[in-house]
């Protein structure tokens, strides 16, 4: 119960800084849920839906629903997935509130690797984007650090650290598009959920911006075994 109210405080502490600072700070709140739900031995299906707001809630910035199916070349592990994404953006132009629509393809390949305790997380994704007005395609490389904190493995009750830095590039003019890095505290709930509070910074064309992140995690397998 103590690490709930651990990541309850940072929630409750995130969403106060970004509702109090609001817009002129440029800080903001995403929301996330992320399932990864094994069908067979080997395959799986990915599904995530990411909230993500100018404010601590209410202003939305990005509303993301994201699916796919995967295949792992070895057990576990070497994960090759195919995509699809629905992106409902909102952003501020000139002051006023704008829409736009996008649709993307994502073809991407996942490979852990564990060093002691110590699991490290290599993800290389390319996309497609069909914006409304526009076609664009994209690459991703994420490098991501999980170790935990209070247990030797990440066993049910385990509260763990995360990082990751991921870079995106364009693949025309300008080829640099945006870079994060993400630092978290986790808590394992059991072997199949997970939930996670943290802090990323985004830059995007010579612009710092800062987000709140509050994620859940199921793995729950759909198969039998």
């Amino acid at each position: 119960m103590k690490i709930f109210k651990v990541l309850f405080f940072i929630l409750v502490a995130g969403i106060g800084s970004v509702q109090v600072q609001g817009q002129k700070s440029d800080l903001g709140a995403w929301y996330m849920y992320f399932g990864n739900n094994k069908i067979s031995d080997r395959w799986n299906w990915h599904n995530e839906i990411q909230y993500r707001n100018f404010d601590g809630i209410g202003d939305l910035e990005q509303l993301l629903v994201r699916t796919g199916i995967g295949y792992d070349l070895t057990e576990n592990n070497n994960n090759v997935l195919l995509g699809h994404g629905f992106i409902l953006s909102k952003p501020y132009v000139n002051g006023e509130k704008t829409q736009n629509i996008e649709h993307r393809i994502f073809q991407q390949f996942i490979t852990r690797q564990n060093f002691g305790r110590l699991s490290l997380q290599h993800r290389y994704r390319l996309e497609e984007r069909f914006l409304e007005d526009d076609f664009r395609m994209r690459f991703r490389y994420l490098l991501g650090l999980t170790i935990p904190l209070t247990q030797k493995e990440m066993l049910p009750k385990t509260l763990y650290a995360s990082v990751y830095n991921e870079i995106f590039l364009h693949f025309n003019s300008p080829v640099f598009d945006r870079n994060r890095v993400y630092g978290a505290l986790g808590y394992v709930i059991n072997k199949n959920m997970r939930i996670e509070a943290g802090y990323m910074n985004q830059l995007q064309e010579n612009r710092n911006r800062g987000q709140i992140q509050i994620g859940f995690y199921n793995n729950i397998p759909f198969n039998k075994n």
